[in-house]
């Protein structure tokens, strides 16, 4: 399988169960692996036929810009869903870091794996 990587991707969004992270968007790096098979991609040389990940990034940036989270586990969770439901991808691994939350180290963050079959439906 190919891999398409998307590396510190930063945005701002508004995430933290502390009633003070709930005031102000902060910054969240995000680092994206996204499975694809890219030969019909390197065969035609066409968009249609590759992930655009340009779209995949405003996605996610639309995404944080318009919701709040209190669990940066909610975020990453909600972010997976999104992409492989909107993207033909067929998994992901995901890194969301909330940069500054332990004044003592120089961020956290959460790490999940999915692939497009965590999310199927009976009957779909």
């Amino acid at each position: 399988m190919d891999t398409i990587h998307i590396e510190g991707l930063q945005l701002k969004t508004i995430l933290g169960v502390h009633a003070w992270e709930q005031q102000v968007p902060r910054p969240i790096l995000i680092d994206l692996e996204l499975d694809f098979d890219i030969r019909a991609a390197a065969a035609s040389d066409h968009l249609r036929d590759a992930v655009d990940y340009k779209a995949v990034c405003d996605d996610i940036e639309t995404l944080v810009r318009e919701q709040r989270f209190r669990l940066i586990e909610t975020l990453a969770e909600t972010i997976a869903r999104r992409v492989i439901t909107r993207f033909p991808v067929l998994g992901l691994r995901l890194r969301v870091g909330k940069p500054g939350a332990i004044p003592a180290a120089s961020g956290i963050a959460v790490r999940i794996e999915r692939r497009r079959e965590d999310y199927a439906v009976c009957g779909r």
